[in-house]
């Protein structure tokens, strides 16, 4: 059964740092491109952050500079380092894989960043 755990949200104020973890079972995320998902209450998921198999990145402007996701294929691991946090960064944050069909979604972690 593949299963996704979230984890290493809290609550932080404007201008700090958070590193999310991302523990995947049941399956080998090795072969899928990844990625990080926020969803703010009242407004749709978004993607913030993709690794692809070989390492490659993408970003969108709101986070570039700011959020590096990495991965780690031996621990079926996805990270997201998250630099200069704002409060409009304020989400639960889930990963999943990107451009294929998503797994089932992990409870996610809350990142709540004060002003």
């Amino acid at each position: 059964q593949v299963q996704l755990v979230e984890s290493g949200g809290g609550l932080v104020q404007a201008g700090g740092s958070l590193r999310l973890s991302c523990a995947a079972s049941g399956s080998d995320f090795s072969i899928n491109a990844m990625g990080w998902y926020r969803q703010a209450p009242g407004k749709q998921r978004e993607l913030v952050a993709a690794i692809g198999t070989g390492g490659n990145t993408l970003y969108p402007d709101s986070v570039k500079g700011r959020f590096t996701i990495s991965r780690s294929n031996a621990k079926n691991a996805v990270y997201l380092q998250m630099n200069s946090l704002k409060p409009e960064d304020t989400a639960v944050y889930n990963c999943n894989t990107v451009g294929t069909r998503f797994v089932s979604w992990g409870q996610g972690t809350q990142v709540t960043v004060s002003s």
